[in-house]
């Protein structure tokens, strides 16, 4: 394992997918007083991926009780088909799958004409070639470290080569978009996954099932909380 102490610290990202929602303010509350760099959002239909997470009312309820940036993570199919309406809740950035996007260059102009920064998420099995041609409009790029629809997911190890072959192709392109992994990360492999180029990471289950979510924010981020 690589050593922390020479590691840039990374930006961290708590998914409320993994919270109880029958708390979902306090879960708000502790995020807003946490060092979290922005909210991470999961928005399922059951038919992009096989599980449903939640839609409109959820989303009002999150804008109106979180502090902290709000990435949509559209994990849908037809996603062009929502983004007016899901930009009305204050979304910083909506992330689009390339998979369930047939011209994904419009859809990403779409995501930016409605004021939202926007990005891209591929799944374990997508090549990132799909990327050669937009990858200069994104504002991020998120790896998904595991295959999507449920929380609590075991980190795929082929995602480090992923990170650093997507780094290659951001500079070659003279491109600014960040790159986010998500899934299965906790402070285990938080090191080797900035240490392979990554800039931010998503954490659900290592931080909500954790009896300290903002210490487990603080820890993937290298601080005391």
């Amino acid at each position: 394992m690589k050593d922390r102490n020479n590691m840039k610290e990374p930006l961290v990202a708590p998914s409320i997918l993994s919270t109880d929602f029958a708390h979902l303010g306090r879960t708000l509350a502790t995020v807003n007083e946490s060092k979290a760099d922005w909210l991470h959002v999961d928005v399922m239909d059951g038919v992009f991926v096989p599980n449903i997470s939640f839609g409109t009312p959820v989303l009002k309820a999150i804008q109106q009780h979180t502090k902290k940036p709000v990435e949509l993570h559209l994990m849908i199919v037809q996603p062009e088909r929502y983004l007016e309406i899901f930009a009305r809740f204050n979304i910083s950035q909506v992330t689009v799958h390339a998979e369930a996007c047939t011209h994904l260059h419009s859809v990403v102009q779409q995501i930016k004409r409605l004021g939202c920064k926007a990005g891209v998420a591929l799944n374990p099995h997508t090549p990132l070639g799909c990327l050669e041609y937009v990858i200069q409009d994104l504002d991020m790029v998120c790896l998904m470290s595991v295959n999507p629809g449920f929380g609590g997911q075991k980190f795929i190890p082929q995602t480090l080569d992923k990170i650093s072959r997507l780094r290659e192709l951001i500079n070659r392109k003279g491109a600014a978009a960040l790159i986010e992994v998500d899934g299965g990360i906790n402070q285990t492999n938080v090191t080797e996954v900035v240490s392979a180029g990554a800039d931010a990471v998503v954490a659900g289950s290592s931080v909500f099932d954790s009896s300290d979510p903002r210490q487990a924010i603080a820890a993937l981020k290298g601080e005391q909380s």
